[in-house]
């Protein structure tokens, strides 16, 4: 589980530094398509770093879920026993 957690950590900072070097392009660059590619860039760089961050947090809630179900059970078990 922590390498298939680093693997992603690095995915997700190699598509930000991306978007952060694309950001820059497209500001430099003089053209009506270039203005709009700067627009959906700098949205990117802001949403993706939000919906990466929901998704670890729903993450770590899920699993606290999980372990303490299977935490009650367990117990319930040994209380029937």
């Amino acid at each position: 589980m922590k390498k298939a957690r680093q693997i992603c950590a690095l995915i997700g900072v190699i598509l930000l530094v991306a978007l952060y070097a694309s950001t820059l392009v497209f500001a430099l660059i003089d053209s009506a398509d270039a203005f709009a590619m700067l627009k959906i860039s700098i949205y990117a760089t802001v949403i993706i770093p939000v919906l990466i961050w929901a998704m670890g947090m729903i993450a770590r809630l899920l699993k606290k879920k999980y372990s303490l179900d299977e935490t009650e059970s367990i117990e319930s078990k040994k209380d029937q026993k």
